[in-house]
């Protein structure tokens, strides 16, 4: 696989600090056949992909709650570059997001009939944000054993904070946003670092994404082009 589609599907993923809204999540709509997409561009600003996110089923257990999340990705043609499932974790406190959705479909479609060990921790988005408050990091490794010969894979995200409050206009309408920045260390074969910042709105979730290299220029960039719950 290009490491460039592979970047792209991790700044994806990335994204999936979802949108997951209830009683028990403050931010994201957390109801079944609740739909958001969201636009990726190159860093010339053209359209790279379309990514739609839909919660699938709502289940149940004790104080918690649990999205299943479909995600389908599709290029400027509409053709589908990959899909995947994963679980959105609710609780009074916020949502916590299976940091095996940092784990590409298409890597997990290369390495299919290959051992694979995949660990990691959670990203926990909390219902109460103030700027200037530090959020938990986030990781994921996997260890893919190809015939005896051990690869191993993470990602992680790093020195999470809410760094400020905006105002951000988009095809989908204009929303109050809560600012997060973050590292990201992305390493398969060659390290990948870079950094990243996320608007995210009450009721809404994901409204804007900018990812950054390590000199601090724009990559690509995210933004909610339609919304419906």
């Amino acid at each position: 696989m290009k490491l460039r589609t592979y970047m792209t599907i991790i700044a994806v993923f990335s994204i999936t600090i979802l949108f997951a809204q209830n009683d028990c999540s403050a931010f994201y709509p957390f109801e079944e056949g609740a739909t958001a997409e969201i636009t990726t561009y190159d860093k010339r600003g053209d359209i790279a992909a379309k990514v739609t996110y839909m919660v699938s089923e709502i289940s149940q257990n004790g104080g918690n709650t649990t999205a299943e999340m479909n995600m389908d990705m599709r290029d400027t043609d509409g053709t589908l570059i990959t899909q995947s499932t994963y679980d959105v974790l609710c609780n009074n406190e916020g949502i916590e997001i299976d940091f095996k959705s940092m784990f590409s479909p298409q890597m997990a479609t290369q390495f299919n009939d290959m051992e694979t060990e995949i660990t990691g921790t959670n990203i926990v988005l909390p219902n109460d944000l103030t700027v200037g408050q530090t959020l938990p990091d986030a990781d994921m490794q996997a260890r893919i054993n190809m015939s005896g010969i051990n690869m191993n894979m993470s990602v992680k995200m790093q020195d999470r904070k809410v760094v400020g409050q905006e105002s951000v206009s988009t095809p989908a309408g204009t929303f109050d946003c809560y600012v997060i920045s973050y590292s990201n260390d992305i390493k398969m074969g060659i390290n990948q670092r870079g950094s990243a910042k996320q608007w995210i709105a009450k009721g809404v979730g994901l409204v804007k994404q900018e990812d950054y290299n390590r000199r601090g220029k724009v990559t690509s960039s995210s933004l909610l082009t339609a919304f419906s719950n």
